[in-house]
């Protein structure tokens, strides 16, 4: 007797609920299904609703500006020099990748780049590294980068940084910085930019 009743314990622990009452099968299926059905109604909600934000957030970082529809109280034009060679030896020349960083040192307001151009030995423009104006926001930076590789441009080659202000604001920081890590040798310099052009906000 011991065996079977046993072995019927057994049978009731391993079929559950399903063996002796439908109705509570049917309870714990229902339980069992409504956390997914949730989450799943939670997904489709974020789904639905994510893009509309995000496509909002773009839209408004990414919307181009106007320079001409900005009143624009500050505005300098920057000159950095730059080396993308050195010469290390007699008719020997080291390649150098060169980096331009502007750093937005207000701490309120933001500034708007309107050109970066890369000039050659000769003066020559190489390259225009904005497609259209910029803006960087307050304390925020942001770089250039010429490869070593691509370098075209001679022993002195150029930046010109133009930037504006709607506001009087702190100057930013422009400098380029040469590098060049080959043969187990490192070479590193900086290059302040200088203002060659301004256009101050009236006291």
């Amino acid at each position: 007797m011991k065996g079977t009743a046993s072995t019927k314990t057994t049978a009731v622990i391993r079929l559950g609920s399903w063996t002796h009452t439908r109705g509570h099968y049917k309870k714990a299926n229902v339980r069992f299904f409504k956390w997914p059905v949730i989450l799943l109604i939670a997904l489709l909600f974020v789904s639905c609703t994510s893009p509309k934000a995000s496509g909002a957030s773009l839209a408004s970082t990414e919307a181009p500006i106007q320079v001409s529809d900005l009143d624009v109280t500050t505005r300098q034009i920057i000159y950095v020099p730059a080396y993308s060679e050195m010469t290390i030896a007699h008719n020997r020349t080291l390649d150098l990748a060169v980096t331009l960083t502007i750093h937005n040192t207000d701490f309120e307001h933001a500034i708007i780049l309107t050109s970066v151009r890369y000039y050659d030995t000769q003066g020559q423009l190489l390259r225009k590294h904005l497609a259209e104006p910029r803006p960087l926001a307050p304390l925020a930076s942001t770089d250039f980068f010429v490869d070593a590789n691509e370098q075209s441009g001679g022993l002195g080659t150029n930046f010109i940084v133009e930037w504006v202000a709607e506001q009087p604001v702190f100057e930013p920081i422009v400098e380029a910085v040469m590098l060049n890590t080959a043969n187990n040798q490192g070479i590193f310099l900086t290059s302040p930019g200088r203002v060659i052009n301004q256009i101050a906000p009236q006291d």
